[in-house]
């Protein structure tokens, strides 16, 4: 069953507090909207699971398309549909970032910049220093608590936000938290640079090949490792010249030192558009242009490309911008 209230809250920082190393930890961030309303948003730091350190990952100069989406919403808790159509979070489908450059952190050691908590401090107490920086947390809204105050930071009445990582491909245990279009993240909007840092958190326990219903672990739900992706979407022709229907084209290369069989495999884009590849084998190093007339589609405003094989699993996924789209006629390079 997926999260019950799913959403992205959009508030500035006013206090952290770190809590240790024992039980469940949390780091907790406390915020205000521009209404006065606070929240405490409550970020996991260590797994109920082993291996029990976190996955994490941070771009510091995050660039996707999802940004954009965020435009026209309020300050304050907004409650997104569920689905692909507004900037929902899918760290499968979404191609947010390479899971493949997940690392593990412990969740709070002695000694300065070395565990999970302090990573997460430093970039939320940049954003409390930083006047107009923004929070913008995805994940499962909890609360107002009437006449509860919250039992971290004290305010009243008790109200926050959860969930801030992964939500899909658990455990058993964990299960009835699955869901598509539903991952937890933490974006932070420096509007002084024209700058976004994404903060993603996953557990070791989840798979990261999901059902594209329900959102539950399928059997290969292996995290992919550096260099052994043979086969990776390099480039793709978005905003070619001339009138619509544009003739957009994906680029495929196969990176290994084996032919490698394409037949079944398919482009997808956010909204399950699909393109079949080519069938037939793809040699050693070789480049393949696979023109998009009638399946997945490319908007100019920004879009997600993944790459399916024969089975429907992911092999590589990527996106892009408005402003990497802008340049008409000329082939964005991922």
């Amino acid at each position: 069953m997926p999260l019950k209230t799913y959403g992205v809250l959009i508030a500035r920082a006013v206090d952290t507090r770190r809590e240790g190393a024992s039980d469940s930890p949390h780091y907790q961030i406390h915020v205000a909207d521009e209404s006065g309303t606070h929240y405490r948003i409550s970020v996991n730091v260590l797994s109920q699971e082993r291996p029990s350190e976190l996955l994490y990952v941070v771009d510091d100069d995050f660039q996707h398309p999802v940004t954009a989406r965020l435009t026209g919403l309020t300050a304050g808790w907004n409650k997104l549909p569920a689905g692909p159509g507004g900037p929902n979070l899918d760290f499968i489908r979404g191609n947010l970032f390479d899971p493949a450059t997940m690392r593990t952190l412990p969740p709070d050691v002695s000694g300065p910049d070395n565990d999970l908590a302090d990573l997460l401090d430093h970039y939320v107490r940049r954003a409390i220093e930083t006047e107009g920086a923004r929070l913008h947390v995805f994940g499962e809204r909890w609360g107002p608590e009437t006449g509860v105050k919250d039992k971290v930071f004290g305010f009243l009445p008790g109200n926050g936000v959860h969930d801030i990582h992964m939500n899909q491909g658990n455990s058993k245990r964990f299960q009835k938290d699955d869901g598509v279009w539903q991952d937890g993240g933490l974006l932070i909007h420096f509007p002084a640079e024209n700058r976004w840092i994404g903060i993603f958190l996953a557990f070791q326990s989840q798979a990261w090949h999901t059902d594209d219903v329900t959102g539950h672990a399928l059997k290969d739900g292996t995290r992919p490792e550096p260099g052994t992706q043979p086969v990776r979407i390099v480039a793709a022709l978005v905003n070619p010249r001339g009138p619509a229907p544009e003739p957009e084209q994906v680029t495929l290369l196969n990176a290994s030192p084996d032919p490698v069989d394409l037949t079944g495999w398919s482009l997808v884009d956010r909204v399950g558009n699909t393109t079949p590849v080519p069938p037939g084998a793809v040699a050693a190093g070789a480049a393949l242009q696979v023109p998009l007339a009638g399946g997945a589609q490319l908007p100019n405003n920004g879009g997600e490309i993944t790459l399916l094989d024969a089975g429907g699993l992911k092999v590589h996924g990527v996106s892009y911008t408005s402003a990497q789209a802008g340049q008409e006629g000329w082939t964005v390079v991922f």
